[in-house]
């Protein structure tokens, strides 16, 4: 998944929640994203404008800790 933006995403179907992390190394978990919200950002070209128009400013969201590098 080549992109300028995002690093890597994850969703967790039981919690509808789809987990980014940027390339800047931060990291949010936004909530109540339904599948196929997450489905299309799988197959979308461009990850980082799918985001911009479907889920940046529609979902709630939490910043997450970036993982520690021990």
């Amino acid at each position: 998944m080549p992109s300028s933006v995002i690093r890597n995403f994850h969703y967790r179907k039981d919690k509808e929640a789809l987990e980014i992390t940027f390339t800047s190394g931060k990291r949010y978990r936004y909530l109540q994203v339904p599948e196929h919200v997450y489905r299309g950002m799988q197959l979308s070209f461009s990850k980082g404008e799918y985001f911009n128009r479907h889920i940046r400013q529609r979902f709630a969201f939490e910043r997450l800790l970036a993982p520690s590098a021990a």
